[in-house]
């Protein structure tokens, strides 16, 4: 019972942050700034560009989007974009392979933090720009690179005309031993295995279209309770390290929904990831890293490891849950995950 009731005020302490921390934001993005400038931008190439657009069409401002891009295209002499629509049963990827097919000088990303995962996917490794015109909910790239997510006017002049970068991206393998199945997948913001994804797939959609990131508080107080998992965790090929988790984050970098500055140190730009493990065995344990993210607190806490590595292996005896930037990646008993370092090039201010 006494559990219980640290969860019920763990519940109303996390509604309480994440309601109170639109505001903080603003407040969090010139001290965040220095994810996104450890590499210096340069100017896009001078003159007419090719320009296409992978765009979400049932995304609320689709319309306003592509209207506010093919304006400033008309205005700037250049041809008109080449527009390829996502679908129910393909969320960019072959919209990303025609774009590249095209000779796109940069391809634009009109949707949510799917949609820029899998054309990220395609870009990687490329000399093709990204631009981001953020439609989406959380918009966790446009946020670490300092883009105003409520701009769209200046996210599509930025897409067209600003300055471009380089930053990491990262891979995860994962391996599901019990039915035999296997993938690979790009992610840019931070991905995860365990509670964070059960989190994830049990959001409900209704409520996230509804209220946004808030969404994930709901789920998130119905997952706290639960036992810990037995792991086995490789940092850059060194031994094993047994462990019982209940979830293991992987960061790019360190701003997530909410302007919540969860990893401050992590670095969009740095080859590395930074690696959370996180232990709790009871709700004590829970109100612990919540204070300490609340507050920002450099205590060490025995529930909550941070790690630096490029290469991180993670093994579990029974599937565990797997997300990748706010998308479900289906359980798995491995993951492998590697940075890519500046492996892409995005579009800023």
């Amino acid at each position: 019972m006494g559990d219980w009731i640290l969860y019920a005020v763990l519940a109303g302490g996390m509604v309480v942050f994440l309601v109170s921390s639109w505001w903080g934001v603003r407040r969090l993005r010139a001290r965040h700034s220095r994810s996104a400038v450890r590499g210096e931008s340069h100017k896009a190439m001078p003159g007419a560009q090719r320009v296409a657009v992978v765009l979400n069409p049932i995304k609320n401002r689709a319309q306003e989007a592509r209207a506010e891009i093919l304006d400033a295209c008309q205005l700037a002499g250049w041809d008109d974009p080449l527009f390829l629509e996502t679908t129910a049963d393909d969320p960019g990827h072959a919209q990303a392979r025609a774009a590249l097919e095209y000779g796109a000088d940069v391809v634009l990303v009109g949707g949510g933090d799917g949609t820029v995962r899998v054309v990220a996917e395609a870009l990687t490794g490329t000399k093709t720009a990204m631009g981001l015109v953020p439609l989406g909910t959380g918009n966790l790239l446009v946020r670490n690179i300092d883009l105003d997510v409520n701009d769209l006017r200046g996210s599509v002049h930025a897409a067209l005309f600003g300055h471009q970068r380089y930053i990491d991206t990262a891979r995860m393998a994962i391996t599901n031993s019990r039915t035999g199945e296997s993938s690979e997948h790009v992610f840019l913001v931070i991905a995860g295995m365990g509670l964070d994804a059960e989190v994830v797939g049990d959001t409900n959609a209704g409520l996230k279209k509804a209220v946004g990131w808030l969404a994930y508080t709901e789920a998130g107080v119905r997952h706290l309770p639960g036992r810990r998992k037995r792991v086995t965790i490789s940092l850059d090929s060194e031994p094993e390290q047994a462990r019982k988790i209940r979830s293991v984050l992987f960061a790019n970098c360190g701003l997530i929904p909410g302007g919540i500055d969860f990893i401050p140190e992590a670095m969009i730009d740095d080859g590395m990831l930074d690696v959370v493990v996180m232990s709790p065995r009871s709700a004590i344990g829970w109100l612990a890293m919540y204070a300490k993210v609340l507050f920002k607190h450099n205590r060490n806490l025995p529930v909550m490891n941070f790690y630096r590595s490029g290469k991180v292996v993670i093994r579990s005896s029974e599937p565990m849950a797997t997300q990748l930037d706010g998308d479900p990646a289906g359980e798995a008993t491995e993951v492998t995950v590697k940075v890519e370092a500046r492996s892409l090039l995005v579009r800023v201010r």
